[in-house]
């Protein structure tokens, strides 16, 4: 079982490839040529807190708000917010083996499929 001093220590390499590549909202808008400044995921991850503070059960409040805090300042700092935030909850729940990093690889190349077929067809 992961403590909470060792989610910070802990690599989770999906994660570590989106700092790597500089996969900001910004940089991936201007690719796929999105003039909305807000990311599509923003409201989902304001959603997924919000029920995350709610159930407290699996990973009470205090603890997943300070794996946030610490990871954003110790290990996303390079990534603006409010991606930061969303790789820090990412990271938390990979540790905390709430979520499957395999499964959390396979979800983000599926979205970056989808980005790129909706890509191709908007090429001039």
């Amino acid at each position: 079982m992961t403590t909470d001093h060792d989610v910070p220590s802990t690599r989770v390499r999906t994660l570590e490839q989106i700092v790597k590549h500089d996969q900001t909202w910004e940089r991936m808008a201007a690719r796929y040529r999105v003039t909305n400044p807000v990311p599509p995921w923003k409201s989902s991850l304001d959603a997924m807190c919000d029920a995350l503070d709610e159930e407290g059960a699996a990973l009470p409040l205090l603890t997943r708000r300070d794996d946030e805090d610490r990871l954003s300042r110790e290990v996303y700092s390079s990534l603006p917010h409010p991606e930061n935030q969303l790789v820090a909850l990412a990271h938390s729940l990979v540790t905390r083996n709430v979520i499957d990093e395999a499964e959390l690889a396979d979800r983000l190349e599926a979205v970056r499929a989808r980005l790129d077929a909706a890509g191709a067809t908007h090429e001039p």
